[in-house]
């Protein structure tokens, strides 16, 4: 699949597939009241008011949650056992959002967040949590969503599986850039804004992605190269898209562009070769429209290689400048082995991977089964897929365009019956139509992989009509953010 986040989204949290903050916390304000057996009343406080407050727990996006007069107040960068003074920034029907100003009582698990601009930028909410902190209230996350929208209380939810080092773990940077106090920046957008902060040297980056942002960055002031505009729609680079592979070490350069007309393209590039020789690949994606998403529909080879190599474990993948590939190669291994363990495949199951994108998870799951069929409804995903099955050696994994609860449905009525089927939706969770074909196919086992705890347990929840759910693993896929991966396993009731 291709990735279309926005530049806003992009700068309110280096993970991916997130909505708007401001309907998440509506929701958050809901859940926790109901939790806490407060029921939230008229909102009495008033914008300015500074209030103290004790933070009793996390919202979902990391921002401490606590009550004023049994009314719900979050704040950003307030953890649980503190007592906060706040100062009251925003009134909504149902809660209220606070600035902290000063902590009155220090939690155990507070620490000083190594990043300079972590406070400005918004990529990262969790800095300053203890990492095993962090791990922990990620495992709390996932139970109370499952409490909330199942009923089941008592389901076991494994211990969160973490980083040894959550550090430079990013193998990708998508960075918009701009003329800031006549300076050329190159980061990301302060939540709820688009003051662009300066994220050059972010720290949960690779190195490498880094340095050639920076590089790029210098070459555009020297070379006098256009940046866009975005209120007057005018100008050129719009994009820095770093990418690395991990394993392989070819890197990526895509300058993503309002115009095809690149300014000193020629120097550029030779600047470029220069000074990060290690480049493999340098593109230009062209995106004229007035729109916050990042890539548009064209791309063209400005030097190297089209598309850059990356591998997990035995799998090969060949990636295109807008090609989807996970962000954390170290925790996606961990990740896939889960689904692995889950599956627990003999060598003779079928299985489905719906929403299977460029095939990441079938390829891995096919040298274990007896085949696999990939089902996505991007063509340029099932073409990256089959094309990277075949450069992986992979004979028994077959990828299909289309709606997979159409798909799935069809095959059934053919007499096709699959023992697992493994889902990985977007963060908007499964479509209905395909949680009822799952239902109607009846599967043995049903893997689900997820980015989004509550779509995931209401997903759940609608299986549970024919299906026990057997285990809960979360997976810390983007350490020092409030992102937290999921996979469950689910078997057939007999």
């Amino acid at each position: 699949m291709t990735e279309k986040l926005t530049a806003y989204q992009v700068g309110r949290t280096i993970g991916l597939k997130q909505t708007g903050k401001a309907v998440q916390t509506k929701k958050k304000g809901k859940a926790s009241s109901k939790k806490d057996g407060k029921q939230p009343s008229r909102i009495k406080l008033k914008v300015g008011e500074v209030v103290t407050l004790d933070v009793n727990r996390l919202g979902i996006n990391g921002e401490g949650i606590g009550y004023v007069e049994r009314q719900v107040v979050f704040v950003d960068g307030a953890l649980p056992g503190e007592k906060a003074v706040v100062r009251i920034v925003r009134i909504e029907p149902t809660y209220a959002v606070g600035s902290l100003l000063r902590i009155v009582k220090k939690s155990a698990t507070r620490v000083k967040p190594p990043c300079p601009v972590y406070e400005q930028c918004g990529g990262c909410s969790l800095q300053h949590m203890d990492y095993q902190a962090q791990l922990e209230w990620k495992r709390e996350i996932v139970r109370e969503s499952f409490a909330r929208y199942t009923g089941l209380t008592d389901l076991e939810i494994r211990p969160t599986i973490g980083m040894e080092n959550p550090w430079a773990y990013r193998n990708k940077a998508q960075l918009p850039v701009a003329l800031v106090g006549g300076k050329v920046v190159a980061g990301l957008y302060a939540p709820g804004s688009h003051r662009l902060i300066d994220t050059s040297e972010c720290m949960i980056q690779h190195p490498t992605t880094n340095e050639m942002v920076q590089v790029v960055r210098d070459l555009v002031r020297e070379l006098g190269i256009p940046l866009y505009n975005e209120k007057k729609h005018m100008g050129v680079l719009r994009t820095i898209v770093p990418r690395i592979g991990f394993e392989t070490g070819e890197v990526q350069l895509t300058l993503v562009t309002l115009t095809e007309d690149l300014p000193q393209k020629d120097p550029l590039v030779e600047h470029i070769r220069k000074r990060l020789p290690y480049v493999t690949s340098i593109m230009q994606n062209i995106n004229p429209a007035r729109t916050s998403l990042i890539f548009g529909d064209k791309t063209k080879l400005l030097w190297g290689k089209e598309k850059i190599e990356e591998r997990l474990g035995n799998v090969r993948f060949s990636l295109s400048p807008r090609a989807f590939f996970q962000l954390n190669p170290e925790q996606t291994v961990k990740l896939y082995d889960e689904v692995k363990r889950a599956a627990g495949l003999t060598g003779k199951e079928v299985v489905v991977d719906a929403y299977c994108g460029v095939g990441t998870i079938g390829l891995w799951l096919a040298p274990y089964a007896k085949e696999v069929h990939g089902i996505d409804i991007i063509p340029e995903a099932i073409q990256d897929a089959n094309e990277n099955a075949k450069r992986s050696g992979i004979a028994n994994a077959h990828f299909t365009v289309g709606a997979a609860e159409k798909i799935l449905v069809q095959w059934v009525k053919q007499g096709f019956r699959p023992d697992v089927v493994v889902v990985d939706p977007p963060r908007t969770g499964c479509d209905h139509a395909l949680l009822k074909a799952l239902l109607q196919s009846k599967p043995k086992k049903i893997v689900y992989v997820s980015c989004n705890p509550s779509t995931l347990a209401k997903d759940c929840n609608i299986l549970l009509q024919g299906y026990k759910i057997e285990s809960v693993q979360p997976v810390d896929m983007f350490p020092q953010t409030a992102h937290v991966e999921c996979v469950v396993l689910l078997s057939l009731k007999l």
